[in-house]
């Protein structure tokens, strides 16, 4: 159903003619492939400077302690696995604006004029949510979780002694998942633009998203601290707001052109 209102979505004006829907899938196929090219050469080009993408991955564990720099590597390949792994979700964050490009190019090619003029700020837009999200957690939030669980550690009479593979997987998946969290406002204007939700729906749920999101950031949040709970609910609250508003203007724009 998803699929089908998707290739609804992209067909063409009246005025061109539409492409069969086995024509669809061959337009999908290629942007796959082009996406998946784009992150294999961004991965490359990463595991280049792997040597510092691991001194940026473990600067928070220096300024608890240096002692924590030194993580335990447990397994014979774990230098090249975990390699790959960091060159795979940095390559995602310097891709990022082309794979949404790619994405956009499928998905919207029936953009009218105006429409196609805001296709590259919109792109731009993203990236800079998705990048905040990832240096709000890097530099505010990481540390502070990672702050939590050493001091959690030793009150139970243990040695924070943190292997590389479960430190550089807890890293990584914390920071792009806040980032992905931040761009709650670009997948809200293509679900209002879909039409799955509408401004009403959302302004009436209102007071339970808000909820929600507070429930959802006390079981993310691993600091038992007030401040850190707030830290990182509001910003979610925030742009669930601004996601109203884009729906606001999004419906209070068609009714215009209708």
């Amino acid at each position: 159903m998803a699929l089908r209102d998707i290739f609804k979505f992209r067909e063409l004006p009246e005025s061109e003619t539409s492409k069969p829907f086995l024509e669809h899938l061959e337009d999908l196929r290629w942007t796959i492939v082009k996406m998946a090219i784009t992150l294999i050469v961004a991965m490359i080009f990463c595991f280049a400077f792997r040597g510092t993408l691991v001194r940026v991955m473990q600067a928070p564990l220096h300024e608890i302690d240096k002692n924590l720099g030194v993580l335990r590597a447990l397994g014979i390949t774990d230098s090249i696995v975990i390699s790959f792994h960091l060159a795979f979700y940095a390559g995602i964050v310097i891709s990022f604006p082309l794979l949404l490009f790619f994405a956009a190019e499928f998905v919207l090619p029936a953009l009218t004029v105006m429409e196609k003029k805001f296709l590259f700020p919109a792109i731009g837009v993203s990236f800079a949510l998705f990048l905040t999200g990832v240096l709000v957690c890097y530099f505010w939030l990481l540390p502070k979780t990672i702050l939590f669980f050493f001091h959690d550690t030793q009150s139970l009479g243990w040695d924070p002694a943190w292997t590389v593979q479960q430190y550089y997987s807890f890293v990584t998946r914390f920071t792009l998942g806040f980032g992905l969290a931040f761009e709650l406002p670009v997948v809200v204007l293509v679900l209002v633009r879909f039409g799955l939700i509408t401004y009403e729906f959302m302004a009436r749920t209102r007071p339970y998203a808000i909820v929600l999101i507070f429930i959802l950031a006390t079981i993310i949040t691993p600091t038992p601290d007030v401040l850190t709970l707030i830290a990182m609910s509001l910003p979610m609250v925030v742009l669930y707001e601004s996601c109203i508003w884009i729906a606001w203007f999004m419906k209070r724009r068609q009714a215009r052109a209708a």
